[in-house]
């Protein structure tokens, strides 16, 4: 197959271009792509020309992301289904932690399972699609809580009645509170088997091009007193960027 250099080097241009939230000189941008200067400044006037990019014309002349390119890329979020970005996604994670892996998004003051992929040899678990579970004793659901607002938090839990589905089931509001702050420490959530006492889960949050948290995922198996959870909830943390970056999220 053959690529066409100049297109190419336009694709690269606004990729780094994109990363840099102050913008990039031209020298800069040809140094780190090693383009000539005269090969560079022809295709920084086209993207310019074309709204791709847009000029500061400061002290120093330098080149942002324009309005077209913006377009673009709204255009293609708006025409994914986002179960299509993270389903595929789902499916590897769980096959790399023999894990079963959910998806799930807030639903009236509860959290219902979008997606599901068991690992070869599943562990049975009561979640099905379309289920719907409690907000505060699934890992889903803190770490949704975990994005909101104190006041959203509180206003949230005031509508709901926590029941005690497990002895570990946190019934106490100031203390999931506490609990729902170091998930925000952490990055991840845990149900240390508050919604189902043979089950551990480990959940984070997945946030969108607007910086917005969409819904959650999900790591689930039996609980295991050899396991490491926070190792698991590091993993788990580092694909869930990975994800939301597919949806446009720019930490």
């Amino acid at each position: 197959m053959k690529i066409n250099r100049t297109t190419e080097r336009s694709v690269q241009i606004l990729q780094i271009i994109a990363k840099s939230n102050e913008g990039m000189e031209m020298d800069e941008i040809c140094e780190r792509l090693s383009i000539p200067r005269t090969s560079c400044y022809d295709i920084l006037v086209t993207l310019v020309h074309l709204g791709m990019l847009e000029v500061n014309t400061g002290v120093k002349r330098s080149y942002k992301i324009g309005l077209n390119a913006y377009r673009i890329g709204m255009s293609y979020m708006n025409n994914r289904n986002i179960s299509e970005i993270i389903a595929p996604a789902l499916k590897e994670l769980s096959k790399e932690l023999q894990k079963t892996c959910f998806f799930g998004v807030l639903e009236g003051g509860k959290i219902v399972y979008i997606s599901k992929f068991e690992p070869e040899n599943p562990i049975i678990t009561t979640a099905t699609i379309g289920t719907k579970n409690p907000i505060y004793n699934t890992s889903l659901g803190k770490a949704i809580l975990s994005s909101m607002s104190d006041e959203g938090i509180k206003d949230i839990l005031s509508g709901i009645e926590l029941e005690q589905a497990t002895r570990f089931t946190i019934t106490d509001r100031e203390e999931l509170i506490k609990n729902i702050e170091l998930v925000r420490v952490r990055g991840f959530a845990l149900d240390e088997r508050e919604l189902e006492e043979h089950m551990e889960c480990v959940g984070v949050p997945i946030f969108d091009e607007k910086k917005e948290c969409i819904g959650a995922i999900s790591a689930s198996s039996l609980y295991r007193k050899d396991e490491d959870y926070m190792a698991l909830g590091e993993i788990l943390k580092n694909r869930g960027l990975e994800i939301s970056k597919s949806l446009g999220f720019m930490p």
